[in-house]
């Protein structure tokens, strides 16, 4: 399994398509193989859940999402979880763990984009 998680600095982006770029891990039996970082290309409608799903990843995590960009990630057979916070490795362990749930976090406009995921 390839997970993305939406990164700024070492913490989980609370609106993916403005994050700085995607913390990756391939985790295997419940522990990491690999793992990289893979710089955001830009923000564009409709471009990062294809791009994403190109590079085989098959769950992103991130504080907040808009419900388009949810759609197309689901129509790339991407796994979506809103509604993390915090480190990025210690998000990606309570994932290994299978005790990450979505909030199902919706972001409904662009314009608050430092504002996702913080209710």
């Amino acid at each position: 399994m390839k997970i993305a998680i939406a990164a700024d600095g070492n913490k989980i982006s609370q609106h993916f398509g403005h994050c700085q770029g995607f913390y990756v891990a391939e985790v295997e039996e419940g522990e990491i193989k690999n793992e990289g970082f893979i710089q955001n290309p830009g923000h564009k409608p409709g471009f990062l859940p294809k791009y994403l799903g190109e590079k085989g990843i098959n769950t992103i995590i991130t504080g907040g999402m808009g419900h388009m960009a949810q759609t197309l990630f689901n129509e790339n057979s991407i796994d979506v979880i809103t509604g993390a916070t915090g480190d990025i490795h210690d998000v990606l362990s309570i994932f290994i763990k299978g005790e990450l749930k979505s909030s199902d976090e919706v972001c409904s406009e662009h314009a608050h984009q430092g504002e996702c995921g913080e209710h």
